[in-house]
């Protein structure tokens, strides 16, 4: 598991060391919290390595303002205000 952090690939994939253990840090504490893995959960239900195997299949990534996305995950945008008046 600690071997895959050290691959070059994860880095890469994630945008660098810095976005990598945040993203990590990020995910433990929603597994921590509640959240429901996104992928198969491994024999020892280690959350590391949940986290290792969601950011290895494309499930999760952070978004431009470091916020975990998962892939395919509607964005929340406000909506227009349409009441107006003139």
């Amino acid at each position: 598991m600690i071997e895959e952090l050290k691959e070059e690939q994860v880095i890469n994939k994630v945008g660098g060391r810095f976005k990598l253990s945040t993203l990590i840090q990020k995910r433990l504490v929603q597994l921590n919290a509640g959240s429901r893995p996104l992928v198969s959960a491994t024999a020892s239900d280690n959350k590391m390595a949940i986290v290792l195997q969601e950011i290895l299949q494309d499930k999760i990534f952070l978004d431009t303002s470091n916020e975990i996305r998962i892939t395919g995950e509607m964005h929340e945008s406000p909506s227009p205000d349409m009441s107006f008046d003139p």
